[in-house]
């Protein structure tokens, strides 16, 4: 079924995407917020630039953009995958404890905000070019992989990455050489057994975007893991 969004607000086009079979394609996308929201069954393919909020609080579904999102994609999500085919605005992945966020262009602030496993759910976000200021800020589980793929001379994440974080793993495919982390967490060259961790969701990602994944792999990765679950203790607690 194909849904042509041009003309409708953001609860008009929802409506028809929940009434849809399972198989559905949305054009004329112009900024419609919150698109599926909540859905466990249907995979939806869209054209044009979903608003914020896609795939808030997903469950399962299968959500794949043409082009580019804006904030909050992911929000919440529980289960399902979203492939964005450019780039993601602010928040990607914010909270969410499950499913997986791929995304073939850059990020903006604060992906993976307080993204945390849950039961035997493990949220994965692949980040196909760089990311802006607070990644993974708050993280409690996840796990986080920047590749750093589009070489625009910029570092692959911007200032204060990994603030708070008490859970999880963020792997960067650079030296980060030039990135000022904070304290309490554990910054290291990623070893061949940290790889293998990843091997298979950059396998996957490689496949959607028809990259090369033996190139990817045998890079040199940087981890960072938290050293503490509890980073404000001393804020808090006398001694």
């Amino acid at each position: 079924m194909v849904i042509n969004a041009s003309g409708l607000d953001f609860t008009a086009l929802n409506e028809k995407v929940r009434n849809a079979p399972v198989n559905c394609e949305i054009t004329g996308c112009m900024g419609q917020r919150f698109i599926a929201a909540g859905l466990s069954r249907q995979e939806i393919k869209i054209s044009g630039t979903p608003g914020n909020a896609l795939g808030a609080y997903l469950n399962g579904a299968s959500i794949e953009v043409s082009g580019n999102a804006q904030d909050a994609v992911g929000d919440t999500m529980n289960a399902g995958e979203i492939i964005i085919n450019g780039s993601v605005g602010d928040a990607a992945g914010y909270a969410m404890r499950g499913g997986k966020i791929f995304v073939r262009g850059n990020a903006g602030y604060r992906a993976g905000i307080h993204m945390k496993a849950y039961c035997e759910k493990l949220p994965v976000m692949v980040i196909g070019g760089r990311c802006g200021s607070f990644l993974g800020e708050y993280q409690a589980g996840g796990l986080i992989i920047v590749l750093g793929l589009n070489d625009d001379g910029k570092d692959i994440v911007g200032n204060f990455p990994c603030t708070g974080m008490h859970g999880g793993k963020l792997f960067l495919r650079s030296d980060c050489k030039n990135i000022a982390f904070p304290g309490r967490v554990n910054v290291n060259r990623a070893t061949d057994g940290d790889k293998k961790e990843i091997e298979g969701y950059i396998s996957d990602y490689c496949s959607r975007f028809n990259l090369d994944f033996e190139e990817i792999i045998n890079s040199d990765f940087t981890v960072v893991t938290p050293d503490t679950k509890n980073p404000y203790k001393q804020m808090y607690v006398a001694n």
